[in-house]
């Protein structure tokens, strides 16, 4: 039999909202590496299991995308964002947006 978790103790969740300054399109799969890249860097294994980021692959388009990540790291995913400058041979600048708990309201204050 599992046991259902209280409503007070599911973790809540932040949406980042960001946008990649680049002259060219990037592929989500060396944006998403050079994301986590960064974040394991910044946080360690511990932080970062800690912290669950999620680049979500559904909302990826135009260099535009969303992390989704636990409440109490919405600073550290935000600053390790601001630590990546380069993504393979093209410098980038990574500019956070907004952050929502909800994707509905992220995105129609966008």
């Amino acid at each position: 039999m599992k046991l259902k978790t209280l409503p007070s103790q599911t973790e809540r969740k932040r949406y980042v909202f960001f946008r990649v300054r680049l002259s060219r399109r990037l592929d989500f799969s060396e944006v998403r590496n050079a994301i986590n890249d960064s974040l394991l860097g910044w946080m360690g294994n511990a932080g970062f299991s800690k912290a669950r980021p999620w680049v979500i692959k559904n909302l990826w388009a135009a260099n535009e995308g969303v992390i989704q990540c636990s409440h109490r790291y919405v600073d550290d995913v935000k600053f390790a964002l601001a630590l990546i400058h380069q993504i393979g041979d093209a410098r980038v600048i990574f500019h956070t947006v907004r952050v929502s708990g909800t994707l509905k309201s992220g995105k129609e204050k966008l």
